[in-house]
Parts: structure tokens; sequence; C-alpha cells
């Protein structure tokens, strides 16, 4: 292995799951990574974040990881909200494609945290450090000097850009790169309790129950887990005392209103206090901010973990695409610009949830017993009950990388236990194609070699490579819709029209659809969707080319679904 230049490798701090995941997707670009944790090793103890959502799975197989964990895992498809002992209603979750992973799998974090560990500990541009405790942080225009304490003294790493996933208790980074962290914290907690134990029918589905006998005035919410496992979280005053319940039989008792007088096993328990809080910033200069470090929402709906792996991934690859010159350095703006947009939504999101579960004056709490008293007697109002909307993708439809179009236009954000239409800004159905030359047979393996274009009946697909060519120095595919779409799957799930150009992203996110385009607008959308500014000219060989139209534009011996290959 060739030596490793300090100013081209990634720092990473914080080895829990975002943190494993930016240093697996860095790596998957071809990207040296060095992985810093203050642990002295991993703790592998309680379930933590559990709901791994359907595109996360996806990112995590890019790396190799996301079929095992959705193997491992529980799979549920319906998340049941009740009202004391009745049930309002019951989400069944869509698929907006062809997935091969349910909508949500549990799995504790502790086992997914080992499957990363595996997958890492296979990749030799991933060097990970325990007990390297960031005690200093400084940056120039060259990169990042990171002064750690270890067990055998101080010593120091060096490198061209960080990503900062050292949880919610990185006060200390925070204050190095000078972020503020705004919000609140709510006064109520809430006791996790995982146990083992028979219960049959709960298996396949998330309960989540408003006011139910056994808890009455607040909420419970119980999750499947492997193994016959349950997790169940309960609302409990500000001031409940494990301890004390526990020595005074009351947690017993507790666990048996839920679950009869059976038998069963607690496997894990911890009081929590949620909170909502996002940085002001989550880049710095070279340092990037991701997951908890960036972000604090409550886990009712199952935004957290799934959240920061998305910050992952849209780090990686626009830090590699910097580090590798196919873009200059503003495409890391865009990653505050996205990726702070998504931590407000979901702040937005979980906030509503609180207000609803936890009202904090008398008109909140006049407000939802009035709607949940409505909903059990009117279907038609359950819309109204929020027992947490559901982890989903962020539409990059405000983005500055997304050129919007009129005949795709962002809605904005659809009825709860739905998805946008596919358009610029948001996630592609995954659905099975057909590449020449390829054993991979779905759309989103092949979105993240690079960036791809999709092209429908009446484009030149040859101009379109040329152009491509010309505007890109990054890994590109041109693919004929009328090639890859063998199933006809792909162009009823992003409803094309003729005479389209479709760019999506390296994180399979729509760039871009241009209708019946000129060359210049392909030229211009690509290099916007690398964060580049829009040129007042076209190089020549796209200005030559009168148009992308088909027939328009004389032959080139270049193959249609050919790359184009960085330097």
């Amino acid at each position: 292995m060739k030596p490793r230049h300090e100013p081209d490798r990634v720092a990473v701090l914080g080895n829990g799951p975002v943190g494993q995941s930016t240093a697996l997707l860095l790596a998957r670009w071809g990207v040296p990574v060095v992985l810093l944790d203050a642990r002295p090793e991993r703790d592998p103890i309680g379930s933590k974040a559990i709901c791994q959502q359907r595109d996360v799975l996806d990112v995590w197989e890019s790396v190799g990881a996301g079929r095992r964990i959705a193997a491992e895992g529980v799979t549920w498809r319906t998340a049941r909200t009740f009202h004391r002992d009745a049930e309002l209603f019951a989400d069944d979750l869509p698929d907006p494609g062809r997935s091969p992973f349910p909508p949500f799998v549990n799995i504790s974090q502790a086992r997914t945290e080992q499957i990363l560990d595996e997958r890492i500990a296979a990749e030799p541009l991933i060097e990970v450090r325990w007990n390297h405790r960031v005690s200093a942080l400084t940056q120039d225009g060259r990169g990042v000097a990171i002064t750690c304490e270890t067990q055998a003294g101080r010593t120091h790493v060096e490198a061209g850009y960080a990503v900062a996933c050292v949880g919610a208790r990185g006060d200390d980074v925070r204050r190095m790169l000078g972020v503020r962290f705004d919000g609140h914290s709510f006064e109520d907690r809430f006791l996790i309790c995982d146990i083992r134990a028979d219960l049959p029918g709960w298996a396949t589905e998330r309960r989540f129950y408003f006011d139910p006998p056994w808890n009455p005035g607040r909420q419970v919410l119980i999750h499947p887990c492997p193994d016959s496992t349950f997790r169940i979280d309960w609302q409990v005053a500000g001031g409940y005392d494990l301890d004390a319940e526990e020595a005074g039989g009351g947690l017993d008792a507790r666990i048996q209103a839920v679950i009869g007088e059976r038998n069963y096993e607690i496997v894990w328990k911890s009081v929590y206090r949620f909170h909502a809080r996002v940085v002001d910033r989550m880049r710095v200069g070279r340092v990037l901010l991701a997951g908890d470090c960036a972000h604090l929402v409550s886990p009712f709906g199952a935004r957290g973990l799934n959240s920061g792996v998305a910050d992952a991934e849209n780090a990686a690859w626009k830090l590699a695409f910097v580090l590798h010159g196919w873009a200059g350095e503003e495409l890391l703006e865009s990653y505050h610009a996205e990726r702070h947009a998504a931590a407000e939504e979901n702040l937005e999101v979980t906030t509503a949830t609180m207000d609803f579960m936890v009202p904090r004056d008398d008109e909140q709490h006049r407000r939802r017993l009035e709607v949940l008293a409505t909903a059990a007697k009117d279907p038609t109002t359950v819309s109204q009950v929020d027992s947490g909307r559901l982890a989903e993708p962020f539409w990059y439809a405000e983005s500055p990388l997304t050129t919007r179009s009129a005949h795709h236009p962002c809605a904005g954000r659809p009825p709860r236990g739905s998805v946008p239409p596919a358009g610029p800004g948001v996630l592609v159905p995954d659905v099975p194609i057909s590449v020449p030359g390829s054993e991979r047979g779905r759309l989103r393996e092949i979105a993240r070699d690079g960036f791809l274009l999709l092209t429908t009946e009446g484009v030149d697909h040859v101009a379109v490579h040329e152009i491509a060519r010309q505007s890109s120095s990054a890994p590109v595919r041109v693919l004929p819709l009328a090639e890859a779409d063998v199933t006809l799957a792909l162009g009823e799930a992003l409803a094309t029209r003729p005479g389209e150009v479709w760019i999506v992203r390296p994180d399979a996110h729509v760039a871009a659809v241009l209708n019946a385009p000129a060359p210049e607008e392909v030229a211009d959308a690509l290099r916007r969707a690398h964060g580049a500014a829009q040129h007042a000219e076209s190089p020549r060989a796209i200005s030559d080319s009168a148009s992308v139209r088909r027939g328009s534009t004389p032959d080139m011996a270049i193959p249609a679904t050919g790359t184009t290959e960085g330097n």
C-alpha cells in the first residue's frame, strides 16, 4: 500500500455508528481515514438506537453491511397507535420502488456497531485509534491538526479534513470549533427497559400507547428486537428515581402491567432526558459536524441515528470529490446547507411530537385531550394524533446543488406515511435495472458509483456523454432508460417523459430533471451539482453541439454506457 500523505486523509472523531459509517464510506471512495475515539474500547451494552430505516440499510449495504444488519434484525412494517385501550390507527409503511430492504429493522446499536467494526477491520484504508481524547484542534489552509491525550501521553494527528462524530457529549469539540448548540431539554424523563420475554403477536409491529391504564397521563412505546427481546419506553416524571422504584418492587409491577404475568428477564435499563438542539454551523472550515454532535432530537420517529448516517454519506462523497480534485472546496459548504436544513426539519417534526406527547402549557394539554378523544370516534381526525413521524430521507429541493424543474416540482413535505414523487432533490426509488457489463441490478447501486445521467426517448445519449465528459472529471455514467429499464419499473417510478435528462448524485438523490435541454443546460446542471458557480461560457465541445435532442448531433465513437473516470 502506498504511503499515506496526511493532507490526503480524513480524521473521523468518534467511533460510534455515525463515525464508523463515515469512515467506511470515505474508504469506499478510496480516501484514507484515521478514526479516533476517547474510550478504551467499545461498550457493547444496551439497545440504544435500534430502528434502522430502509434507506439507511441501503447506505450500509454500499459498504457491505446492510443486508447482514437487516438479516439479523427484526423486521416490522406496521406502526400501531393506541389511546388507552383503543387502537386509533395503523400505518403501513410505503415503498416507492422495489427495495430489497424492509421499511424498518430493529437491532441493537451494539450489534450494529459490531457488524460495522468487522467491515472496518477488513478495510486497509481505515486506521482505528482508541484511547485518543481530543484536547485541541486547529486548522489552516493546508489541513487540520488534532492533539490527543492517550495513556502513553500526548500525541498529534494531522489530516486534510476532519468529521466530528463525537456524539451528544461532544461539548469540548463544539467549543474548539466555536459553534453554538442552541435548543432546550424536556423536563419529563423516559425509562427504557430491554426485556426478554415470550410475547406472541408483538414481534412484527411497533406499538405506541397514549395514556394507557398502566401509565396514566403519559405514554408508552414498545419495539420488538431480536432474540425475543422487547424495548419498552415509559414516559415518567422529571423526578423519577429508577433505583428507588426497583428496590421497592415498583419496576417489576410496571413491567408486568404491560406484558402480563409472564416470566421475563431485564437485559438493560436506563433513564433518559430528551433534548432538542442543533448547532448553528455544520461546517467550520475543514471540519464537518455529523450525528448527535450536530443535532439532538427526541427518538420518537427514529430520526437520530438514521439522520446521522445520512450526514455521513453526504459528507463522505463531498470530501472524496474535493480530495480527488473532482470538485472545489465550495462543494463542502453545501454539506452545511443540506444537512443543517435536514436537522432543522427533524427538530421541527420531533418538537411537534413532543409538544403533543408532553404538553408544555394548558392550551397544548387541552388540545391533546380533545384530539385523542375525537380520534377514537372519528377516523378522519387521526392525522392530528402525533405519535412521531417516522424517519425518512430529507429532500434537497432547496439545495444550491439542485436544479429546479417545472415538470417535476417539489410539493413540500407529503402527508405522514407517504413519500414525495421523484424529482429534483428527492432520493431516487430503488428499482431493478439492467446495466451492460455489470452484475449489479439496482438503480441505487449504480448511482453510488458517481454521477448517473439517465436519458429518455428522444435524447441523444452520446451527445450527453460528451457533455458530461467535458463538464466533470469525476466518475460519470450515461445510461439510456430504454436499455436499463427492462421491467419498465424505473420509468414508472420516476414518471419520466420523452426528451428528459435525469442527473442523479453520488448519494442517489436527483440533482436535476431537464426537459429537452440545450447542451449548456446539461453542463450547467452538472456543474451546479458539483458545487461550482455557473460559467458564462460553455466548453467548446458543448457549444459546438446545437442540441442533445436525438438526430441533431453527429455520431461519436463513445460508448453509451461508458464511464468518464476521474484523474
